[in-house]
Order: structure tokens, then C-alpha cells, then sequence
């Protein structure tokens, strides 16, 4: 074909492409005005709380057009401008809105009755709140601890009822003591599990080097809610790692919806709220001088100095926090994501403290196949970089002298007056607080990863049936390096340090479950099953560098690089069965093998069943306008424990031994191995839980009062009690032995007071009595006169007893006799036995550092744009040994005739007491308090970027009677703590 032909025939195409095109265009206008601009739109729905409604109906009004919401939240439909979407969901308001512009329209929906609808997450899935039979509390990001929140413990203080937990001492990220229901165990773990996004994570009790807190790695703003399983019939499908409750993590997930972008900023002030209460620089020269008892010789009034030192003041100053947040959330073609970004620079209120964390949170959550498969990828990473001051330094400064000054000015010991013999350190001496401070070089970095992949397919051919696969990591590695030169008189004896720390963490997770449920409505039931299988391993390393001194020095070798590993294996299985919405039952059975045990005892069977009967949908309840909710519950189960105990302890194990107790062969020095003591027998210990539950609403639930009683039996008790001698290789053996028996009461009130367009008035109460708490049995062999197993040091002797028929750590001290003018006598104690002397018989068993009830109330307030929140909190009935108060306030302390002299606490001119009395009662204080944890104000500026302000206030008072620094001690034994700020906070947050 010749150039001009081809160019014809081009020419031909491109004439009938032209009138194709126009064919096409005419037929699309006619079909766009034929169909009013038909066109897809698609959206996300949510409930007040921004949580996802799936199940809800959207709908075009005046048609017979709809589609439901998928377990995301969203939804997608044909529609045409100018046409209205209906939204409706039981429980709530019904909504409405004209198709415009946009393809895209999302709701939040607000309750009309209650949130017995709204969606809680509970151990593999989820559950609508009206059917949990078991005892379950969930604590959402809208009813959080406000202000500078460090680690996610800090976050539901004082929300629930039966979880007690001890904040953290005034270091930065220190994680509290949490409790739930008291403790269940003596020697084992008595911390509840806890599971982020489906993770079980390493117990909280377990930390790693170089990190202060294993909770402090989690950016509390990623947390979207916290659900709380107390008792066994909730916990139990966790079987052997369920003893003490489980708390499920659930952090923020991206919505399909368009981008959307978050950044909030807190920047705090912490400020000491108090000292010890020692003597001045004149008082205590006053008392050094007038002293006419026989503790002081004539040698001690010349070490008296001039100075009026207030080591309390040196050492603390005002700490400033910055903690900023970015996130970005929403899809991309189909895929949700959130991406989140945090940089926390918390400084303490001890000279030097500090910590860093930069953490990276990205969660996805695709869906495939018209939804049938689901894909959630979560991820969180964590840099913490942390300078850790030298705590020793609290304590010293509460015993150095403050007649003395803080520098001597001269160059030895790095300028700091130090006690001396001769030219040397007084190696009995307290150190100089600013010295140890100053002259300490503690620097630990800790990488933290955690992150799961959950796939969940709900197959085609028959759409109630899904399957679920969990893949899990959380690794850590914390490293660090301490420093304290040579001139430094706390390290003078072996000429510094210089020395290094590494340990690494892996904890791996292979989960898979089935799960079926149906709606069998010939019978009006609904049938839920799962069953899976888990496996999850746990390794850690710690790596052996030589203990080197501050030039290099190699003052001991390394030794043997450590390593320990356990496993893991389980079986589960779960049915929840509902009977015309009014009759519910849940059975779980568990089945856990831990290498931690011989395989005759390995394996261990946790079963657990619970029923529920809503009262307020039987016919003579249902039309009742006062009650709008009525539940009973009733529940039983065992849980099992063996965390807390050493991945080998049943099988003989050979140590090294220490490196400066090696054996000499010639010119030859070799290590020796040192046998530990062991069970072969050692097995799970197992708690039986019962549980009885009232859940009642008022007033289309703006009243909802929740009560439950329980009783737990913790049997096969894992606890270290005395072996007689040449029976094992240790006097004391951690062994299977005895039985703890605890029972209480819980009650939760939550109130909305005033609901009005612009003022409301929401609050909370929950209160949790401990009716019994006691040891029932701790001897293989019973010996009446076993007095129990000692516990509880204060640094000279111990005061504290684990025995049969009182509580865990009950104090086990004499009573003080007192003279008419009620002065305590010195060496005077009341004959218990009346055998006519004083002895280890005399002693009682007198109060407890566990309080007897704790309780909590929280109030939220707005009107117009602005919100006012509080949380109190309450403990009753606790006692603390003042351990400050016994060791620093007896002249023996300030008269030690070691060539020194240490400061007293004030109480010296109460007692007048020459030597330490250390078991006298008289130093057991009610600790009972009431605190306010948190005050915020904040004000929505209520522009298009949705910004608002915040003002708080932290640990805002405390009222009590206990004479020391803080009256929230764990364990009950205050050794001068470091203290517990008060924190200043002015922040904001920006949503576009």
C-alpha cells in the first residue's frame, strides 16, 4: 500500500473514531440525565465514642434501596444527587443526610438508650456489651487520665472497679503496680496479662535493661481502648497466664474515609510536693550538742560543722516535659491505614533523670475478596533512650549531715565533702548526695518492636464460618553503659567503673482459631463457636562483658553469656450460646503445656463456664420506663500461673560460680560449677474463681449500677518456704505448697446527671472491699510452731510474715508499751505469751500494707465549649512501716562512732530512742488517703480544624495521715522513695 492510501484509510479511522466517540457521549448524557446523576457513594459510620458500627442500615429514603455496614464501619451505595441516606442502628438515633457534591458521607451516630450495643473486645473477637456474660470493664480514650501520661497504666487509674493500681515511683516512664482483685500468689507473678492487639506481651514485671518500664515503649496517645477481664469465666480461654486477670490493649485503626490529620502537644512542668521531715543544720546542731545520753563520745560533737545544708533542696528541681503527636489516617484505593509519629522528652525532679522515646505506630486494615478476607497488619516501634540518676542519692540525702557543705573545695573526690579516715573515704559513711549524682555516668538505649498480622477469611460458601490467623512479634534489645570515675569516693575502694550491659528479648506468637456463629432463628438462638491452637515462645540473652574499672581495668572477667528460653503450647476452645436474647451461656475450656514444667506435669486443663439472664427483656420488665436494664450473671472458672518462676526450676542445673571463687591448678585458675536447688515435681499452680454479677440501668440508662461479688481459691501455691538441711542444694526451695483463698465485693455507678445541649454532667464511681484475703495452708508438712516465712526488709531486719489464717505480707512486730504521758518506752514491748520475757513469741501479726477497700470517682463537665474532669481516688485501711522513720530517727544513727555523723528525722525529739527498734509497732502509720489524681480544663475553640485546649493538673492533693513523704508504698515499707510529682500541664490538639 502506497503513502497516499495508507493516509485515506488513517484518515477513514480517525472519521469513524470521531463518530464513535460522539455516539458514546450522546449515549452517556442521555444516560446521566436517564439516571439523575446516579453515582456511588460510600462512607464510614461511627458511635459518639468514634468506634466503627457494623450492622448499620443505610438506606435511600422513599425507596427500597439499602445495604449494611460491614465490621469496619463502612458502607458503599448507589445513589443520586438530591437523594436522602437514612441511617439507622438499634439503640440509636436515626440519622439522615441529601447526596451533594461529594462521593462521600459518614455519620456518627449517638445513642438513644444505652451503649448496651456498643462493641467490646474481648479475648479472640469482639462481643456487644449487652451479652458478655463474664466480668468484663472496658475503658475508652474519651473517659483516659488526661495530662502528661507516660505509660498506658497511668491511663485507666482509678476507672475500675477491683483494679488497684500503685503508680510508679517520680522517675520518668516508671510504671505503677497493677492488681486486679488482689493478689493471687506468693512467689509467682501476681501482674495481670497483658495483650496489644491481639499480642500477648513480656509480663509487666519482667523488665529489660536499659528501659525503666517494659509499659513505657507504648505511646499512650495510640491507645483507642482498654478492656478489662477480671474474673475466670472472662479470662479463663488465656488459661495458664490468666491468674490475675488479662487487660486488652486496642490501639487506633485508619478509616477508609478521606485523610484526616492529627497533632497534639503537652508541654509540663513536675514539681517536688514535699521532703522528709529531717532536722535542719541548727536543729541538728542543737541536738549533736545537747545530747547527754551514752550513744556520743566527746569525738563525735567535733565533727559537727557550721554549715545549713538542705540536701532535699540540692537534689530535686523543676523538671519540664514535651510530648508531641502527629498521626494521618485514612485510604488509599481501599486501603485504611494510620501512621503515627512521637517524640516524649520526660525529664524527673531528681538532678540528671531523664527519658526519651520516639515511637512509630502503623496499622493497615484491607479488605479483599467483597470483604470476605480481611487483613490487619499492626505495628509499633519504640526508640527509649534514658539517663538513669543515681537513686542511692534520695536516700543519702535524707542521712547526710546538713551542717556540712555540699562542696569542699578542693580537687580530691571530685570537690565534694566527703566523710574521711585519714585521706580516705569513710567507707561507712553516706555518700554525698550531689556527688553521687554528679559523678555517675547510667546511659540505656532500648529498641522495642511489636507487631501482629491477623488474617481473617469468612468463606464463600458458607459466610458464618470464618478463619483467623495471628502472627505475633515483639522483640526488645536494651544496651547501656555505666560510668563512675575513679575520684569518686562511692567507687574509690575499686577504682571506678566502666562498665556495659546488653540484653535481648524475643517473644514469638503463631495463633489460629476457627470460628462459627449463627443465627438459628427457627429456635430464636444464636450459636457462636471458636477453637484454636497457639503456640508462643520466649527467649532472652544477656551478654557477659568484663566488670572493668574506670581506666579499663579488668577488676572481674566476664562470665558466661546467659540464656534461657520456654514455650508455650495451647489448645482452646470457646461456645457462647444466646436463647431468644434473654438466656446466655458461655463455656471455655484451655488446655496449656509449659516447658517451665516435667512432662508428668506439663500439661493443665482451664475450664471455665458462665450464665446470664437479662431480666429487662422478660415480659414484665420489658415495657418498665424506670428500669432499662436488668442482667444477672453467674460465673466460674480456673486459671492457671507460672509466670514468675525460672524457665528450668524442675530439672538440676549447674552454674558458674562467682569469678573470685575459682579453683588454682598450678598457675591455673579455673571456674567452678555450683548446683541449684530444684523440684522435679514443680507444676502449675491453679485459681478457682466464682463470680456473681448484677448489672442494672435506670431511666433509659442514665443510671447504670454494676455489682459483683467473687471468690478466688488459689491452690498447688508456688511459694519459697524452708527444705531441711541436706535434702536439696538451697535451705529454701520454690516449691508447690499451700493455698491463698480471696473474696470480694465490687460495686461501679455511673451517672449522666444533666444531658442538655450545652451543659452535661457525667460521673463515675466504683469502690472495691476485699472482704478476705488470707493464707489458708503453706506447709507440706504442718508444724504448729511455724511462725511463717519472713518477708518484707527494711534494710535491717525483716518485719513482715507470710502465715496461715492472715494476709499475704502482714507485719510481724511487737507492741510498744508507753509511759502516762503516751512517750513510747525504749525496749519496752507488751508479753504477748505472758511467760514473763520478750521474745520472737511476743510478736503479732498487726495490719497489712494491702488496704481493706479502694475506691475511685471521676466527673466530666461541660458546658458550652468548655470541659472540666477530675479523678479522686481512695484507699482505706493500709498501713505503711515507716522505714525512714525507724532507721534515720534514734541517735544510734546519728551517733554511729564510726568517725561520722548522720541527720535525724524529727521524730527523734518525740521518742528520744538511743537504738533502732526496729520491730516496735509504734513505726506502723495509717496510710489511708484520699487523693485527687487529675484536674483538667479544656476548651474547644470550635473552628473548621477542630481545636481544642487543655489546662491540668496532676496529683493534685493528697489527704492522710501517714507522717511520710507518700502514703502509696508498694509492698508497705517506705525507704525513702523517690517522690511522686506534682505536674503542671498546657497543651492542645488539632484535628483536620
Amino acid at each position: 500500500m502506497d503513502v497516499s492510501k495508507k493516509l485515506h484509510v488513517q484518515a477513514l479511522h480517525a472519521t469513524s473514531l470521531l463518530r464513535m466517540c460522539s455516539l458514546i457521549t450522546a449515549f452517556l448524557i442521555f444516560t446521566t440525565v436517564a439516571y439523575a446523576q446516579q453515582k456511588i457513594i460510600s462512607g464510614h459510620i461511627v458511635d459518639e465514642f468514634n468506634e466503627p458500627l457494623p450492622g448499620a442500615t443505610v438506606a435511600l429514603k422513599n425507596s427500597s434501596s439499602g445495604t449494611i455496614t460491614n465490621d469496619k464501619g463502612d458502607y458503599s451505595i448507589n445513589a443520586s444527587v438530591g437523594d436522602v441516606l437514612v441511617v439507622s442502628f438499634v439503640g440509636n438515633q436515626t440519622l439522615e443526610s441529601k447526596v451533594g457534591e461529594s462521593n462521600t458521607i459518614d455519620f456518627t451516630m449517638k445513642s438513644t438508650s444505652s451503649d448496651l450495643n456498643q462493641v467490646v473486645v474481648v479475648a479472640y473477637g469482639t462481643a456487644r456489651k449487652k451479652d458478655l456474660t463474664g466480668s468484663v470493664a472496658t475503658v475508652s480514650e474519651k473517659d483516659f487520665q488526661k495530662g502528661q501520661i507516660s505509660t498506658i497504666d497511668q491511663l485507666f487509674t482509678g476507672k475500675v472497679a477491683g483494679v488497684q493500681i500503685t503508680p510508679g515511683n517520680g522517675a520518668p516512664g516508671s510504671s505503677g503496680r497493677i492488681r486486679i482483685r488482689g493478689g493471687s500468689s506468693l512467689n509467682a507473678s501476681n501482674s495481670p496479662l497483658i495483650v496489644i492487639d491481639g499480642v500477648p506481651i513480656d509480663n509487666i514485671d519482667n523488665s529489660i535493661s536499659g528501659v525503666s518500664n517494659p509499659l513505657s515503649f507504648i505511646n499512650p496517645s495510640d491507645i483507642e481502648s482498654m478492656t478489662v477481664l477480671k474474673d475466670a469465666s472472662a479470662a479463663a480461654i488465656y488459661g495458664s497466664r490468666a491468674a490475675n486477670g488479662v487487660i486488652l490493649v486496642t490501639t487506633k485503626k485508619g478509616l477508609s474515609s478521606q485523610l484526616k490529620i492529627g497533632f497534639s502537644t503537652l508541654t509540663s512542668v513536675a514539681v517536688k510536693t514535699g521532703t522528709v521531715d529531717v532536722l535542719n543544720g541548727d536543729e541538728f546542731r542543737s541536738l549533736v550538742n545537747n545530747y547527754t545520753g551514752t550513744i556520743a563520745s566527746p569525738a563525735d560533737r567535733k565533727l559537727i560543722g557550721t554549715a545549713n545544708t538542705n540536701w532535699q533542696e540540692l537534689i530535686y528541681r523543676q523538671a519540664v516535659t514535651t510530648d508531641n503527636n502527629i498521626n494521618l489516617s485514612g485510604g488509599v484505593k481501599g486501603l485504611p491505614y494510620r501512621l503515627s509519629l512521637g517524640y516524649l522528652n520526660q525529664n524527673g525532679i531528681l538532678l540528671r533523670d531523664n527519658l526519651q522515646r520516639t515511637s512509630v505506630g502503623l496499622n493497615l486494615s484491607p479488605t479483599f475478596l467483597d470483604d470476605h478476607l480481611s487483613v490487619r497488619l499492626n505495628s509499633k516501634f519504640a526508640r527509649t533512650n534514658s539517663f538513669f540518676a543515681n537513686q542511692a542519692a534520695v536516700g543519702a540525702a535524707v542521712y547526710y549531715d546538713p551542717t556540712q557543705v555540699p562542696n569542699s573545695g578542693k580537687d580530691a573526690w571530685g570537690g565534694y565533702t566527703e566523710w574521711l579516715n585519714g585521706t580516705q573515704p569513710n567507707l561507712n559513711a553516706p555518700r554525698n548526695p550531689l556527688g553521687l549524682l554528679n559523678q555517675r555516668e547510667d546511659n540505656g538505649q532500648s529498641d522495642r518492636i511489636i507487631g501482629n498480622v491477623q488474617v481473617d477469611y469468612k468463606f464463600h460458601f458458607l459466610p458464618e464460618l470464618r478463619a483467623n490467623l495471628n502472627v505475633g512479634l515483639d522483640r526488645s534489645n536494651g544496651s547501656g553503659t555505666v560510668f563512675v570515675p575513679a575520684t569518686a569516693a562511692s567507687q574509690f575502694s575499686r577504682g571506678g567503673t566502666n562498665n556495659q550491659y546488653q540484653q535481648t528479648k524475643t517473644n514469638k506468637l503463631l495463633e489460629f482459631y476457627g470460628n462459627y456463629a449463627k443465627d438459628l432463628t427457627a429456635i430464636k438462638s444464636h450459636l457462636d463457636l471458636v477453637a484454636g491452637y497457639s503456640y508462643q515462645d520466649w527467649k532472652r540473652e544477656d551478654a557477659a562483658f568484663p566488670d572493668l574499672t574506670a581506666d579499663g581495668t579488668v577488676f572481674k572477667p566476664a562470665g558466661v553469656p546467659g540464656f534461657t528460653q520456654n514455650t508455650l503450647v495451647s489448645f482452646y476452645g470457646r461456645l457462647n450460646y444466646n436463647f431468644d436474647s434473654k438466656y446466655l451461656l458461655t463455656f471455655t475450656m484451655r488446655r496449656d503445656g509449659s516447658s517451665r514444667f516435667s512432662p508428668d506435669n506439663r500439661w493443665g486443663n482451664f475450664p471455665s463456664a458462665a450464665i446470664a439472664w437479662r431480666l429487662k427483656d422478660e415480659d414484665f420488665l420489658k415495657d418498665s420506663k424506670v428500669i432499662s436494664d436488668f442482667k444477672v450473671r453467674v460465673g466460674w472458672g480456673i486459671t492457671g500461673q507460672q509466670d514468675g518462676i525460672s524457665d528450668y526450676g524442675y530439672q538440676p542445673n549447674y552454674f558458674y560460680g562467682d569469678s573470685a571463687a575459682q579453683y588454682q591448678f598450678g598457675n591455673r585458675f579455673l571456674p567452678v560449677l555450683r548446683p541449684q536447688g530444684y523440684d522435679a515435681n514443680l507444676k502449675w499452680e491453679e485459681t478457682e474463681t466464682k463470680n456473681l454479677g448484677i448489672d442494672l440501668g435506670f431511666l433509659n440508662n442514665r443510671l447504670n449500677i454494676s455489682f459483683d461479688y467473687f471468690k478466688k481459691n488459689t491452690k498447688d501455691l508456688l511459694a519459697i518456704v524452708p527444705v531441711a538441711a541436706g535434702t536439696n542444694f538451697t535451705n529454701n526451695l520454690l516449691t508447690n505448697v499451700g493455698s491463698i483463698q480471696n473474696q470480694g465485693l465490687e460495686l461501679t455507678v455511673s451517672s449522666n446527671i444533666i444531658s442538655r445541649k450545652d451543659f452535661s454532667v457525667d460521673i463515675s464511681f466504683n469502690a472495691t472491699y476485699l472482704i478476705q484475703n488470707e493464707i489458708t495452708k503453706l506447709q507440706l508438712v504442718n508444724d504448729p510452731n511455724y511462725l511463717g516465712a519472713d518477708v518484707g526488709g527494711t534494710g535491717f531486719n525483716t518485719v513482715q510474715k507470710h502465715t496461715v489464717g492472715y494476709r499475704p505480707y502482714t507485719f510481724f512486730v511487737y507492741s510498744q508499751v508507753y509511759n502516762t504521758s503516751g512517750k513510747p518506752i525504749e525496749g519496752f514491748y507488751a508479753d504477748g505469751n505472758g511467760n514473763g520475757t520478750i521474745g520472737e513469741t511476743d510478736k503479732k501479726w498487726y495490719k497489712n500494707p494491702e488496704p481493706n477497700a479502694f475506691l475511685g470517682f471521676s466527673a466530666n463537665i461541660t458546658y458550652m465549649k468548655f470541659s472540666l474532669g477530675f479523678v479522686l481516688r481512695s484507699n482505706l485501711g493500709n498501713y505503711i512501716y515507716n522505714g525512714v522513720k525507724a532507721g534515720s530517727g534514734i541517735y544510734q544513727n546519728v551517733f554511729p562512732n564510726q568517725g561520722y555523723l548522720s541527720n535525724a528525722h524529727r521524730d527523734i525529739l518525740n521518742t528520744g530512742f538511743d537504738n533502732r527498734q526496729t520491730w516496735s509497732d509504734y513505726y506502723l502509720e495509717n496510710a489511708s488517703f484520699l487523693k485527687m489524681d487529675n484536674l483538667n480544663l479544656a476548651y474547644n475553640l470550635g473552628t473548621k480544624l477542630n481545636i481544642h485546649l487543655n489546662a491540668g493538673i496532676q496529683n493534685v492533693f493528697v489527704i492522710t495521715k501517714y507522717a511520710g513523704l507518700d502514703p502509696e508504698v508498694a509492698g508497705g515499707i517506705d525507704n525513702a522513695i523517690y517522690p511522686r510529682p506534682r505536674v503542671f500541664s498546657l497543651g492542645g490538639n488539632i484535628n483536620f
